[in-house]
């Protein structure tokens, strides 16, 4: 009876032991992925001024006007180097552009956008999972920004071309698919067995 309960015991903590080494493969491996994806890719976030209906609605507003003063004016060939130039340059710009939509809709909120290096967490989007980390990001903030965030990304770009539907360009997957190796998209996909969350089960 004790060796049996021995032998279980001894099962167990192989086990265990095996789980936990899984787990830091994983963990570094996630890592390894954000890391890269931070050097390729560039974020967009707008923070509303608060919770309410009203400020989320304009939040979307904003972020739609934004959104066409890029499609206008920045490059379409760009990289992810000209794509942050471009926005550190035109700043001024942006927040008057988000200013119009405030002003317009009948509030005073004062709004500042800026490029900066921001924590996000893990967020799927579309059938793309980002993993948790740091990235650079245009950051837009609305009035207290003290509501939800709305984000995308600006390069590769990655933002809904169908927001009902949750539908990303496929030409943005593409460029993203060029800049990581096999293993990094296929974990960063949430249609393949790869997906970084699932190696947690």
């Amino acid at each position: 009876m004790k060796k049996q309960r021995k032998f279980i015991i001894c099962i167990l903590v192989g086990v265990a032991l095996s789980a936990l080494t899984t787990g830091f493969i994983v963990r570094a491996k996630e890592i390894r992925v954000q890391e890269r994806m931070a050097e390729e890719v560039f974020r967009f976030h707008v923070l509303a001024n608060s919770d309410s209906e009203a400020d989320q609605a304009l939040k979307m507003q904003v972020k739609e006007a934004v959104l066409a003063l890029m499609k206008e004016e920045l490059p379409e060939s760009g990289s992810v180097e000209e794509t942050k130039e471009w926005a550190e340059t035109n700043l001024d710009a942006i927040e008057k552009t988000a200013l119009q939509v405030i002003e317009s809709e009948g509030y005073d909120y004062n709004v500042t956008a800026k490029v900066t290096i921001c924590y996000f967490p893990e967020k799927t989007y579309g059938d793309i999972t980002f993993p948790s980390g740091e990235y650079e990001a245009l950051r837009i903030e609305i009035g207290k920004a003290q509501g939800q965030n709305w984000w995308c990304v600006l390069y590769p770009n990655l933002c809904f071309i169908d927001a009902v539907h949750a539908v990303v360009p496929e030409e943005g997957k593409e460029e993203l698919k060029e800049v990581l190796d096999e293993d990094a998209y296929e974990m960063v996909t949430t249609k393949t067995r790869f997906r970084i969350k699932w190696f947690f089960f």
